[in-house]
């Protein structure tokens, strides 16, 4: 960051006009990203569905669409928006209707990889993730059709498409087949 840098704040991000690019704040610096593709979104909504309807009939608190920004830091603000999230009931009840983004991280963040990402800076997301409070983040790879589990820096598991992804102590009970998230559909099915 150079020293002349104007440094943005989370409600000037919350101000931005909508447009075709997304926004994210890191350490007050804006990072503009590209609209999801077709194959993301297709597999961020088929473990979005199931996990809101269990998470709703179960009453364990709220499930949350992409571009839901999380207020993680201040002074400088970092400002992220996981592709999926959950956030338990108590801290739902805590908070009540947050103002502008949620303040601090959700107890599940999910992160959807899209061609363009690189490893580096997804590590650094995950890792903001966990520092900010987050308990588990699930990062989705397309390309090589795993789910990554991140319980803490050092507690990390990889799973396949013969797993299933369990929500452990943070969403108990959920569970769902890996193999569904990548799957294509015939008009047979």
């Amino acid at each position: 960051m150079s020293a002349t840098a104007t440094l943005m704040t989370a409600e000037e991000l919350l101000r931005l006009p909508r447009g075709q690019f997304r926004y994210e704040l890191i350490d007050g610096e804006l990072k503009q990203m590209s609209p999801a593709g077709h194959n993301h979104g297709r597999i961020a909504m088929r473990l979005s569905a199931p996990l809101a309807t269990y998470v709703g009939e179960k009453g364990l608190g709220e499930v949350y669409a992409a571009e839901t920004g999380y207020k993680l830091k201040s002074n400088p603000d970092t400002v992220r928006a996981p592709d999926l999230s959950f956030i338990e009931q108590s801290r739902v009840d805590e908070v009540g209707e947050a103002k502008g983004y949620w303040p601090g991280a959700p107890d599940l963040a999910v992160e959807v990889l899209s061609p363009s990402d690189i490893v580096s800076e997804v590590e650094q997301k995950v890792g903001e993730w966990l520092d900010a409070g987050c308990k588990l983040v699930w990062v989705v790879s397309q390309k090589m059709r795993t789910v990554t589990i991140y319980r803490s820096r050092n507690d990390i598991q990889i799973l396949t498409e013969k797993d299933s992804l369990s929500g452990g102590t943070v969403v108990p009970g959920f569970s769902y087949p890996i193999a569904n998230l990548f799957a294509l559909r015939s008009k047979e099915q």
